[in-house]
């Protein structure tokens, strides 16, 4: 056995570990270190695969951005996990059905036939020359073009309705206004008040 077949086996066997441990744990905040570490683990699978370009957006898109937002909200809010965990044994066999359904279909969509090493394209085999971030770009930008301006724009549409969302006036949300602000005179903050020695206001 080679050393990139046992690296694959410790990264998988971290990678189960923590993903299990995302949704066994009982305090949240542990369950987002899980996920991180989940997170990290996966993008050593994708180095392993040669897939660089991948793992560097998996860190530092859902490492770095939105892990760290998890966190604060989840340690801001101060969850009460006891409610939620009272109907877990009675919905348990549903659960199990769920997941079950699921790694059967995920079993046979992500099998061999679709995912194997005859199938996938190994970038050693095109040359030293070769970079998976040009045939990412040239396969985004030609073949799927069209899909990725769709989920541009649903983007867009999103940020702008969260914008608006976060922009409502309420009467009694204190606010500054910087149009006021920047055409204010001395007259109207200082005023020059005449007193004469001794004398008490």
């Amino acid at each position: 056995m080679d050393i990139e077949r046992i690296v694959f086996y410790v990264f998988s066997a971290i990678l189960v570990f923590a993903a299990g441990r995302v949704i066994t744990v009982r305090n949240p905040v542990h369950a987002a270190m899980h996920l991180v570490l989940a997170f990290f683990t996966c993008a050593g699978l994708w180095m392993l695969l040669e897939a660089e370009f991948l793992a560097i957006v998996l860190v530092l898109v859902y490492v770095g951005a939105v892990m760290v937002l998890f966190l604060f909200v989840v340690m801001m809010l101060d969850i009460n996990t006891s409610p939620l965990r009272e109907g877990f044994v009675k919905f348990l066999p549903i659960g199990a059905t769920v997941a079950v359904l699921i790694f059967a279909e995920m079993f046979m969509l992500v099998g061999a036939r679709h995912f194997g090493s005859d199938v996938v394209a190994i970038p050693a085999r095109h040359g030293p020359e070769y970079s998976n971030v040009r045939e990412l770009g040239s396969v985004l930008y030609t073949d799927y073009v069209y899909p990725f301006e769709i989920a541009a724009v649903i983007l867009l549409v999103a940020i702008i309705a969260a914008i608006a969302l976060t922009l409502r006036r309420r009467p009694e949300t204190k606010y500054q206004n910087p149009s006021q602000q920047v055409i204010v005179k001395r007259a109207d903050r200082v005023r020059l008040v005449s007193m004469q020695a001794g004398e008490k206001r």
